[in-house]
């Protein structure tokens, strides 16, 4: 006797496969391979082939690495990430707290936050040049309020410690809302009751923020620090709008090979490099904030 058989006999329905999920995924994987996957690998290929004979080749890097602005851009590109990804996580979290304690206006202060997130890179790169340039705003202040005399330049090569500053202050301003709203969703789907349960026990608001918000809230945080710093090592305009090529970045190198020498292949070997420092990154933020036995998850 046959299952078919089996099934007329005793009337049970055949089961049958649900293709909604399937279908419903299927414009998010042809949005990824034709704008992610296949631009990736034919990045890899340009990188580690030789375009004349399409021999597997490494010259590329070579050519990469003896680059005059090679070391600067990987030495520059790791401060402003090692310096501003932190002071985002900082400032994004305490706006959290702020605004998930629901204080009066904490609506319009959460719309006044989050209004950098609709700000291009060099839109963000323009307003911050035309506050810090020698007739900019901020100079214009300082002299109406007689603090100075004359016109202090903030943007000069001969102080690049103050270009760099200028950076990782317009990525501070610009950047810091798209962690609050990550951490802000993540503090919302804290249920209150561990909360109410720290305080019956006694434990102050730093301990309850430190012993029980902190770690609930670390699959957001790990969200938050992984976009935060792929999108880190992507920054460019920014870079080229305060500080020209004065400070190199690795996405800036990126383009100027690929625009200004005219080496797809050399701005793939860039591109390659990018990808395995982002993603050597996230690896690192998994490991980090992968959970522990017996942790609750939300």
């Amino acid at each position: 006797m046959t299952i078919a058989d089996t099934e007329v006999l005793t009337g049970a329905p055949r089961a049958r496969v649900n293709w909604t999920p399937y279908l419903l995924v299927v414009p998010t994987l042809a949005f990824l391979s034709v704008f992610f996957i296949y631009p990736m690998a034919q990045a890899i290929s340009l990188a580690v082939t030789d375009p004349s004979t399409g021999a597997l080749t490494w010259a590329h890097f070579r050519r990469m690495s003896s680059d005059l602005y090679f070391g600067q851009a990987v030495r520059f590109t790791l401060i402003i990430t090692a310096i501003a990804i932190p002071l985002q996580v900082a400032l994004g979290l305490a706006i959290a707290l702020l605004v998930n304690t629901r204080f009066r206006g904490h609506t319009m202060f959460l719309y006044l936050t989050a209004l950098p997130i609709g700000i291009s890179d060099l839109a963000a790169g323009m307003i911050w040049l035309s506050i810090l340039t020698e007739r900019g705003y901020l100079n214009a202040a300082l002299q109406r309020l007689g603090l100075i005399e004359q016109p202090v330049v903030f943007l000069t090569v001969e102080r690049p410690e103050w270009l760099l500053a200028a950076i990782i202050l317009t990525e501070l301003w610009r950047a810091t809302a798209i962690v609050m709203v990550i951490l802000l969703a993540g503090l919302q789907l804290i249920p209150k009751d561990y909360a109410e349960t720290a305080a019956v026990f006694g434990a102050g608001r730093w301990q309850t923020a430190r012993h029980v918000i902190l770690p609930l809230l670390r699959p957001s945080l790990q969200t938050a620090l992984i976009i935060r710093t792929i999108l880190a090592f992507q920054l460019f305009a920014t870079v080229v709008t305060l500080a020209g090529r004065q400070i190199p970045v690795l996405a800036g190198e990126t383009y100027f090979w690929y625009s200004l020498y005219r080496s797809p292949s050399v701005a793939s070997a860039y591109a390659v490099l990018i990808l395995l420092l982002s993603a050597s990154i996230t690896w690192i933020y998994l490991y980090v904030f992968a959970p522990k036995a017996g942790e609750v998850r939300l």
